[in-house]
């Protein structure tokens, strides 16, 4: 009889050290705006990784969506942040329809994020959604969970 064995290894591949902090919703949109050309049909969920003086250590996506969703959990979301030694996270995903209002799902998601950051003793500053500044008429085409006082 044969005996095998499984071993998993993490690694955090995806760092970068930048002088600025993301301690505001603005800074996060401009740090992640990429994000918009780089998936343009589909949403895509990301962590941004930061040190104790919230400077990013990098960003990781999580999942890939459809054009409606991006399912993400706190197992996803929170194992590279473990695993990179991180103090604080910040999420972000993008909406192809440009329209940065938040849905019940984001909603749904944030609170599960918030609970679980709880959990692993690792904060969640923001989640910040990336839209379009055209058609975000009324706002700065992004909306923070932080700055509506969701978080």
């Amino acid at each position: 009889m044969r005996v095998y064995e499984a071993k998993l290894v993490y690694e955090a591949t995806l760092f970068e050290v930048a002088d600025l902090a993301l301690n505001k919703p603005e800074s996060v949109y401009d740090y992640m705006k990429d994000v918009l050309e780089v998936h343009p049909m589909q949403e895509a969920f990301y962590v941004i990784l930061l040190n104790r003086k919230t400077r990013p250590l990098g960003r990781i996506a999580v999942t890939i969506g459809t054009a409606t969703a991006a399912l993400a959990h706190p197992r996803e979301v929170f194992r590279p942040a473990i695993v990179g030694g991180a103090t604080a996270i910040i999420c972000a995903h993008n909406h192809p329809s440009g329209d940065p209002a938040p849905s019940a799902p984001d909603m749904h998601v944030t609170r599960m994020l918030r609970d679980a950051s709880k959990a692993v003793d690792i904060e969640l500053l923001d989640h910040v959604i990336l839209g379009r500044r055209e058609c975000d008429p009324p706002g700065p085409g992004y909306f923070s969970f932080r700055s509506a006082g969701m978080l």
